[in-house]
């Protein structure tokens, strides 16, 4: 580990064990959401969709059952950024006429069979973009700025009969690992209000943990589905690279490696939902991944990582996130998969694996360029002590990305190329090992949902997340129950085009572990 990571993963070690009693009576109060009544919303989007094509329901009564929901919960959440209410409700009568003449006709398998969602609502991703909506993602100088279209994806979950109810909340730019900034506010867990919805997919993991989504279109650049996903005890999936098309996300960059770290990608409260969703999202190229092809579990090599190295400089992995991977990897096991003893101990530089790759990124956002003269940046340093005094045009997460982007971790510069080709060099072991018979369970985060604002001090988790997409990996955020009241996750990883083997280890732990479970 490089000198200056230590040195910064050692202060925010000390910090974080000085500031723990601040947070603590900080936050005393755990509220809660009210709980799921209705049984409507805890049926999975596909169930939902095969009982609208049986008559069983309609369109317009679940669109109203998730309206009624998300009015409930949203005031204590604050992830929604702007809705389209009605005009769902529109979309659903319009639907509902649509399947009451194709039944009458005999049509109603055609039907269906090319909108597999036909009637079922769902939110969106703010920088996903949705037409008409919202498109500020988070920064007051595009206030009010709208989507002039959808986003390639969404285009894509609207074309499968699917009606988007909303846009969610993200940091500014997608840039930072709590759903925050200063023009919408600050995200919460629905398991406990005083704590993060995790980020930047926060709006749209908190939502989907209330009941009060069936699905989400999302986005993961760093983690950014996946965390949320743990935090907030649900299932997101981050596709390999290239499948799933990014046109129309909020920001865009020029880099030609943008593509390879960026995806959209599904998020669900149920295993089941995932591969019929990245189906619809991944449209011409789906056949990539052969999502249809059977996964044998008891023909797939099981390799399992605890934590990526022991460090004084690193906040260590949570007990209870620990004894989740290795109770996964064993009922894995016991269903006849082949555990394997190799770890691969070339994680424990993720840190600088990551920073080093990541940042030589060209067109990464400047958080203190100044709008006024894009020419000229602001004083970080200035910055901070606005914010701190309750002033400022940046929040306390994008002044940290700036500081993040500026300082790469005092990794020096000659040993950047050193770290990238260690990157390649992981990422061609790692998918030979994998193959397509092989995966890996890894932590998500280090930690649970932790306090809002302790991001920064519990900012080394991250590593378990953003190093997958450096390495254009597949993987999927997995709940495996509840410990001390909040949810615990496993991730699982394999090869690149073998989403299909994430997808059904996740149904699989599902069977074994009962998958996402309402906040009680």
């Amino acid at each position: 580990m490089e000198v200056g990571v230590r040195i910064v993963g050692i202060i925010l070690r000390v910090l974080n064990f000085l500031l723990a009693p601040l947070f603590w009576l900080c936050a005393r109060n755990r509220m809660r959401i009210p709980p799921v009544t209705d049984s409507l919303l805890l049926r999975s989007a596909t169930d939902i969709a095969e009982a609208i094509r049986k008559g069983e329901l309609t369109s317009k009564e679940v669109v109203i059952k998730y309206i009624t929901r998300l009015q409930e919960v949203n005031p204590l959440l604050n992830a929604v950024v702007d809705e389209r209410y009605r005009d769902a409700l529109n979309d659903a009568s319009e639907v509902d006429r649509m399947i009451s003449e194709a039944r009458m006709k005999g049509g109603l398998e055609k039907l269906f069979a090319d909108k597999p969602f036909l009637g079922v609502p769902c939110t969106i991703k703010e920088s996903c973009s949705l037409a008409g909506l919202s498109n500020s993602v988070g920064c007051l100088e595009h206030a009010g700025r709208r989507a002039p279209e959808d986003g390639a994806a969404v285009r894509l979950v609207k074309k499968a009969g699917a009606i988007p109810l909303l846009v969610s909340n993200t940091p500014e730019l997608c840039l930072g690992w709590e759903t925050t900034n200063l023009l919408r506010g600050t995200t919460n867990n629905p398991y406990c209000l005083n704590r993060t919805a995790g980020g930047s997919s926060g709006g749209e993991a908190a939502l989907l943990a209330s009941g009060a989504s069936p699905f989400s279109v999302a986005s993961d650049i760093a983690g950014s589905i996946r965390i949320p996903a743990a935090f907030c005890g649900v299932y997101g999936h981050k596709p390999t690279p290239g499948i799933i098309p990014i046109e129309g996300h909020i920001p865009t960059l020029t880099d030609e490696n943008y593509p390879k770290f960026l995806t959209v990608g599904p998020m669900t409260r149920f295993a089941s939902d995932l591969a019929p969703l990245l189906k619809v999202m991944a449209g011409d190229k789906a056949s990539l991944l052969e999502l249809d092809k059977p996964v044998k579990i008891d023909q797939l090599k099981v390799y399992y990582m605890c934590e990526a190295t022991s460090s004084v400089a690193l906040l260590p992995v949570a007990d209870c996130i620990q004894s989740a991977v290795a109770q996964a990897a064993h009922l894995l096991r016991d269903r006849g998969a082949a555990l394997q003893a190799e770890k691969f101990t070339e994680l424990e530089d993720s840190v600088e694996m990551s920073i080093s790759v990541f940042f030589a990124m060209k067109d990464i956002p400047n958080m203190l360029q100044d709008p006024a003269n894009p020419k000229q940046d602001k004083s970080l340093f200035l910055e901070l002590l606005k914010v701190l005094f309750g002033g400022g045009t940046r929040s306390m997460q994008a002044l940290g990305f700036a500081l993040l982007k500026n300082s790469q971790l005092y990794i020096p510069q000659a040993a950047l190329p050193k770290y990238r080709q260690k990157a390649a060099r992981l990422r061609q072991m790692m998918t030979e090992k994998l193959g397509d018979t092989g995966v890996l369970l890894y932590p998500v985060h280090s930690s649970q949902a932790h306090l809002h604002r302790q991001v920064f001090l519990r900012a080394s988790g991250v590593l378990y997340s953003m190093l997958l997409n450096v390495l254009g990996l597949p993987a999927a955020a997995v709940p495996l129950g509840t410990c001390r009241g909040l949810p615990v996750a496993v991730q699982v990883i394999a090869g690149p085009n073998q989403d299909r083997l994430c997808l059904a280890v996740a149904k699989e732990l599902e069977k074994g572990f009962g998958g996402w479970r309402p906040a009680p």
